[in-house]
């Protein structure tokens, strides 16, 4: 089989290649997948480029950690799928040699999640750390669901910042798919139309709006819960945070915190890694992102704001470098055919 491969850290078109690999044998408790198609995050662009977070493993590596395909083969002991059956997979290269840049992976059945047969590969390639990540945000306040569900977050409001993102974007469409209120900001007007495909309920361009004036006009409370991607808005935020409400952040930065605003408020601020959350906060996650997802309720393309960027696995470096130039949309790699 064909996989992207780098032998040690470093810009994406010096280090990644693509070689030749025996085909891995399913072990016990072990699903072998087919990979369709491989998504990209900054996280493993990270990983290649050395800077990632650390899982105690060396290079040579197969990156990215996120992917759909087919079930190819069933170790000893899986009997709760088939051969054939579509599935997405979670956090395939984390602690681990081998992710989904490669024709077939094998990992631990319960990193591999069946979807119905009508599930685009697209939707599939799009969950892992980007729907994870969302719904842990979704559900770190202690006064909150632990899991997402329709009608868990009925009657709150929740503020995602940077909506047209990936993150974001899959934040949107599972906090409205649990019934919450949603405003989102964006720094342009074509980001704010892939927000409002997304679902989001206010859409808000902060290079051209006040938004504490804006969501202090759509919002009597203020957000409860805000899914934050820069720390430098922490003081906008506490600004317009509900009283007890929280502040998730799921990237790194420093953190300045102004005291006042957020003791006056009894503000939590919750950081988030999906990679070291509990076994039961990921067992949470993954269930609920696989029942909106097969219930329909979290799509991909640019008519639901995640335009798909797709490219060849010959084109591994040029896909590592699009998310690292902050490419629209979510990027993902196709490795085989789907059939």
């Amino acid at each position: 089989m064909r996989a992207a491969v780098f032998s040690e850290p470093g810009p994406a078109s010096d280090v990644l290649e693509i070689v030749d690999r025996d085909l891995p044998l399913a072990g016990a408790d072990e699903v072998r997948v087919r990979i369709v198609l491989s998504g990209v995050n900054p996280t493993d662009t990270g990983t290649r480029a050395g800077r990632g977070v650390p899982d105690g493993v060396a290079p040579p590596r197969v990156p990215n950690q996120d992917g759909s395909g087919v079930v190819d083969a069933l170790g000893e002991g899986v009997n709760d799928l088939e051969p054939g059956d579509r599935v997405w997979v979670w956090d395939a290269a984390y602690a681990r040699a081998d992710g989904t840049a490669q024709e077939y992976v094998v990992l631990p059945r319960r990193q591999v999640v069946r979807m119905n047969d009508d599930i685009p590969f697209e939707v599939g390639a799009a969950l892992g750390i980007p729907a994870l990540t969302a719904h842990r945000c979704l559900t770190v306040a202690s006064d909150g669901p632990a899991r997402l569900g329709p009608g868990a977050l009925a009657g709150r409001t929740v503020l995602v910042a940077g909506g047209a993102g990936a993150v974001g974007n899959a934040a949107i469409q599972l906090a409205k798919w649990a019934g919450a209120t949603v405003l989102t900001t964006v720094s342009s007007k074509e980001k704010a139309e892939l927000a409002s495909a997304a679902g989001a309920d206010v859409v808000i361009d902060y290079r051209e709006e006040d938004v504490a004036a804006r969501i202090r006009e759509v919002s009597k409370t203020g957000p409860h819960l805000i899914a934050e991607v820069d720390t430098g808005n922490l003081e906008l935020d506490l600004e317009v945070l509900a009283p007890a409400g929280n502040i998730a952040i799921y990237v790194a930065g420093e953190v300045r915190v102004p005291f006042f605003t957020a003791n006056l408020k009894n503000a939590s601020l919750d950081f988030v890694l999906t990679y070291t959350t509990t076994p039961e906060e990921k067992e949470n996650a993954v269930a609920a992102v696989a029942e909106a997802v097969n219930a329909g309720a979290f799509r991909v393309g640019e008519e639901h704001g995640l335009p798909i960027v797709r490219f060849p696995l010959d084109g591994v470096a040029r896909a590592h470098e699009a998310v690292e130039n902050h490419a629209v949309g979510k990027v993902v790699i196709d490795v085989t055919a789907p059939w």
